[in-house]
């Protein structure tokens, strides 16, 4: 699963994942640093975020006034001077006037608010709310698809995925009981390439996490 949940199955924090995303914030916490260099607090609106994501990877951000606002479609109870969960939809935030934020941050959510009309949607709301953005979101064309850890899996024709959660769960999704679990299985996540990808952050810079020499996720930068 990822941090927001539109269809999410789960979400497991490993060391791994924890190290992985430990490195992708460095690129948040550049941001973070220019805009603490003239002002004294840095808002930042988590689309997808929860706090234990914050907590995990607290030692890379910790002694930085930042205050966060988590977006969800189920917000957390949890409200404190550094964090505020609230429900919403990362597609249409009208809640929010433009640039209401300092940053936005976005963590493997963006291939998990539908198809492209619906990225469309939440790509126009993260550059309209702050003048800074990081937004990652898994690479299509990596071998193991993160979150069915079946190697080459979101290359494979929709009735041989179909079949195979049905036959056996799949990293975070259990064995599809049925045919409509195993539909909204398979679409809960739509992965981008680079090129789809630069087309919804086109004033960004798209940057590569590389494993092995592959690339594994892109980031995008503003």
């Amino acid at each position: 699963m990822t941090e927001m949940t539109i269809g999410s199955a789960g979400d497991k924090h490993s060391g791994t994942d924890i190290r992985y995303r430990a490195q992708r914030l460095t690129h948040f916490i550049a941001l973070a640093d220019q805009c603490l260099a003239i002002k004294s607090e840095c808002r930042v609106l988590d689309l997808g975020g929860n706090t234990r994501y914050w907590r995990d990877l607290a030692p890379v951000w910790q002694g930085r006034n930042l205050t966060f606002t988590l977006v969800n479609k189920v917000p957390e109870t949890e409200t404190s001077a550094t964090f505020t969960s609230i429900l919403g939809d990362a597609r249409d935030l009208p809640q929010f006037g433009d640039s209401s934020f300092d940053i936005v941050h976005s963590n493997s959510v963006l291939e998990h608010v539908g198809r492209w009309a619906d990225m469309r949607a939440m790509a126009r709301e993260v550059r309209r709310l702050a003048p800074h953005y990081f937004v990652q979101t898994p690479y299509y064309w990596f071998p193991l698809e993160p979150h069915f850890r079946v190697p080459f899996f979101n290359w494979l024709p929709e009735p041989v995925r179909l079949s195979l959660v049905r036959w056996r769960g799949c990293g975070a999704f259990p064995r599809a009981e049925t045919v409509d679990d195993a539909v909204r299985f398979i679409e809960d996540s739509n992965l981008l390439d680079e090129t789809r990808f630069r087309a919804l952050f086109p004033d960004a810079q798209i940057r590569r996490e590389r494993v092995y020499g592959l690339t594994k996720s892109l980031m995008a930068v503003r």
